[in-house]
């Protein structure tokens, strides 16, 4: 596998053995923002909300469940969400992920054909004026990060600012192997549902 994806790239998930990903994760790291106090004394700290989100949809691209926030897992338990973070790091980067949403291609429904990650800024933060936010794609579980297939650096890409929603990338099966098509795009959407209905008409 590839390490760090640059944006486009389409790659098979069959490893350096011959053997197929299981387990993938989708890990969002981010901090608070500082508000620097009148006349420059004193700061603050401004929450950030970044959503991390997923879209199983079947093979003629209908969509069948979106994994977020208010739906932790999928119907089968194949994907699963660590839980909404609301505020990012507030004390500076602890180089953890605020939220990790893991896939296990053995146990998704033989229905599944695509499977989305996309990301939202819940409270409209503009992921410019975010001081640092980074996404990673690999193989491994929440606890353990074997081999990284995929990162972006939105906090500093200027194609991200001015944005607060972006499609990450999209897991997709073919011939019965599962393939990743490392997407990075931000797009002009506000809300969950409108970045789900763009993914649907422009990155399957």
């Amino acid at each position: 596998m590839a390490i760090n994806l640059q944006k486009g790239q389409r790659i098979s998930l069959e490893k350096s053995n011959g053997s197929t990903l299981q387990q993938a994760c989708v890990g969002i790291n981010w901090g608070a923002i500082e508000k620097k106090g009148l006349f420059g004394f004193g700061s603050s700290k401004e929450a950030v909300d970044l959503d991390a989100s997923c879209a199983l949809y079947n093979e003629n691209k209908q969509l069948l469940e979106v994994v977020y926030f208010g739906n932790l897992k999928s119907k089968n338990g194949s994907v699963k969400h660590s839980g909404d973070d609301l505020t990012g790091d507030m004390g500076g980067d602890d180089g953890l992920d605020n939220e990790i949403i893991t896939i296990d291609f053995s146990q998704l429904d033989a229905n599944v054909n695509y499977v989305a990650f996309v990301l939202n800024s819940f409270r409209g933060h503009d992921f410019g004026t975010i001081p640092f936010a980074s996404i990673r794609i690999y193989e491994g579980t929440t606890k353990r990060v074997n081999e990284v297939f995929a990162k972006f650096d939105i906090a500093n890409g200027a194609n991200f600012a001015g944005h607060v929603s972006m499609v990450m990338g999209v897991f997709y099966k073919k011939n019965g192997e599962w393939k990743f098509n490392a997407i990075g795009e931000p797009t002009k959407d506000r809300k969950l549902e409108d970045t789900v209905r763009t993914v649907t008409q422009n990155y399957l």
